[in-house]
């Protein structure tokens, strides 16, 4: 079977967003990164800032808890009203059909959001996980304007919150090996990434086929 998904997930400062955009660019697919969240908020009928908030976040711990305070109460003493309310539990469910949906329509690169966990019974779907040195990452978001420890706060910060959210609302480790079908550390550069990760979707495709 044709190969006809792509899903990057990446460490934060890995330049997996640019390099995701270059593959859909090479393949001539459909980039969603922020694209997702901005539909889901459309579908959520909620500002793209609103589910800009939750994208790739769990809700916090106190909000959670009194959550299933409020769903196990009598009183409904809390007012918490899951119908109306936007939080990370209804924007992983709009996240679910989304994906399952841009999935089913093919020929796409999807980038980060649980993907490879949604995707991972279809067999036309490629998973990607990019890391790289956390030295290499902190080089990198420096070049965004920040400061050295301002980069070194946001590589230790961000992917905890990503796996926090994957263990919250998929049950499952950040990243899970048994989920990719290529780990590639991005080092080298992202032409080099690019042109490995596309090589690799070749050689999966001839090896099925045969």
């Amino acid at each position: 079977m044709r190969l006809r998904i792509l899903s990057i997930e990446r460490e934060y400062g890995s330049g997996g967003a640019l390099i995701a955009s270059e593959l859909a660019r090479r393949l001539g697919w459909k980039l969603w990164d922020h694209a997702l969240t901005e539909e889901i908020a459309k579908l959520a009928r909620v500002s793209p800032a609103a589910a800009e908030r939750h994208d790739e976040r769990p809700d916090p711990l106190l909000y959670r808890l009194a959550k299933v305070f409020a769903r196990g109460s009598y009183e409904r003493s809390i007012p918490i009203d899951d119908a109306n309310v936007f939080d990370a539990e209804r924007m992983v469910a709009f996240l679910c059909q989304v994906i399952e949906r841009v999935g089913g329509e093919g020929e796409c690169v999807i980038v980060g959001r649980g993907a490879p966990y949604v995707l991972r019974g279809r067999p036309d779907a490629f998973h990607v996980f990019i890391y790289a040195p956390r030295e290499v990452k902190i080089r990198r978001i420096m070049t965004l304007a920040k400061t050295e420890a301002e980069a070194a706060d946001l590589v230790d910060t961000i992917d905890k919150e990503r796996a926090a959210f994957i263990r919250q609302y998929f049950g499952a480790d950040w990243p899970a090996r048994s989920l990719y079908n290529l780990w590639i550390n991005s080092a080298a550069g992202d032409a080099a990434t690019v042109e490995t990760i596309l090589q690799s979707m070749r050689l999966y495709e001839q090896y099925r086929q045969e």
